[in-house]
């Protein structure tokens, strides 16, 4: 019998690896000194093992901008298409900046991704204009992004690592993010030409040197560590990790859409975010006002939960479920290089 609590995305890792990998998921940006004193290794340990994962392709640190706090509306869409035409649209949207965790689920019927304008009011050109126009897209829904429960810089493997509490502790910034309810409550967060260039390059490689950030955008070092510790602090810039298929070992990934009556979304979304088997949570506008994509050691073990913990959730009026077959692009607006081929080319 498969056990739920067998699945671990890093297994496929030394153990070391995986505590390098942890502290990064939860400090993108924190110095090899620091982590390698957490871990009680020295930092050229660090470094060394970083570089290996780093130049062999496993994983990128990514600096990223949060759409909800600088007032985007992130879209949650989903294709349903022919089978013949799923190659075609698959490829057009990966290549597209806009997009963001293009997924090829339901037997290769089906694409979701998450679309983000790069500018307020963009929403009706994205949508609309940018999408592949072909007869064989059989139907599209588009629902906005309203509020996270759990995912951006929390993952799987920010919280189902091998670090010690302690460690976690140690490791999370003092610059960490407020509450989103708090910000939310005082608004988007403002940001400027010299900010866009910023995010550009951390969203390629989060790990930039400050120096080098500093000569792209016509700053001195002093004033880009000073501004990256002001956006990290609005929550605007969060730190993430873009793991490769090699790296990881997927069971079983799912995306799960509730039906939930408006009064329990928020208590609905808050428990779901507690559940280790959810990697992401967020409410949304339409009928189905709650996604969750779901990570399980099986198809049982996800049997077990839907009709265990997501069956006792309150306010359920209706579930739908569909399997996550590849990622074809992960939390990125670009492209991974050819030669570090991220999980759909190796599917």
């Amino acid at each position: 019998m498969e056990s739920d609590t067998s699945w671990y995305p890093l297994s496929g890792l030394d153990i070391q690896d995986q505590r390098v990998v942890q502290a990064l998921q939860i400090d993108g940006r924190a110095p090899f000194s620091r982590i390698g004193e957490v871990l009680g290794v020295s930092d050229q340990t660090v470094a060394r093992r970083y570089g290996r994962l780093r130049s062999s392709g496993l994983l990128r640190v990514l600096g990223l901008l949060d759409p909800l706090r600088v007032g985007l509306t992130p879209w949650m869409v989903r294709v349903r298409c022919t089978p013949d035409a799923v190659a075609s649209i698959g490829d057009a949207l990966v290549r597209r900046e806009e997009t963001r965790w293009v997924n090829l689920m339901s037997g290769g019927t089906e694409i979701s991704f998450l679309a983000q304008p790069s500018a307020p009011g963009q929403d009706d050109a994205l949508l609309l204009q940018k999408l592949p126009r072909t007869p064989r897209v059989v139907q599209m829904t588009a629902h906005a992004m309203l509020h996270v429960f759990f995912g951006q810089e929390l993952s799987p493997v920010s919280r189902l690592g091998p670090l010690t509490p302690e460690q976690i502790a140690a490791l999370t910034p003092a610059d960490a993010p407020p509450s989103r309810a708090v910000e939310e409550a005082a608004g988007g967060f403002s940001f400027d030409a010299e900010d866009r260039r910023l995010l550009e390059l951390l969203a390629v490689d989060g790990r930039t040197p400050a120096a080098e950030l500093a000569a792209a955008v016509g700053w001195s070092a002093t004033t880009v560590r000073r501004r990256l510790a002001e956006l990290r602090s609005a929550g605007t810039l969060y730190y993430d990790l873009d793991l490769d298929e090699g790296a990881l070992r997927w069971q079983f990934r799912a995306g799960l859409w509730l039906e939930v009556e408006p009064a329990r979304v928020d208590e609905v979304g808050t428990a779901l975010a507690d559940h280790p088997q959810v990697a992401f949570v967020c409410a949304t506008t339409g009928t189905s006002n709650v996604y969750a994509a779901i990570n399980c050691a099986g198809p049982a073990a996800f049997y077990r939960y839907l009709t265990g913990p997501v069956a006792a959730l309150p306010g359920i009026r209706h579930t739908e479920t569909a399997p996550i077959h590849r990622v074809i692009k992960g939390p990125s607006p670009y492209l991974r290089p050819a030669r570090n081929a991220p999980q759909s080319a190796r599917g």
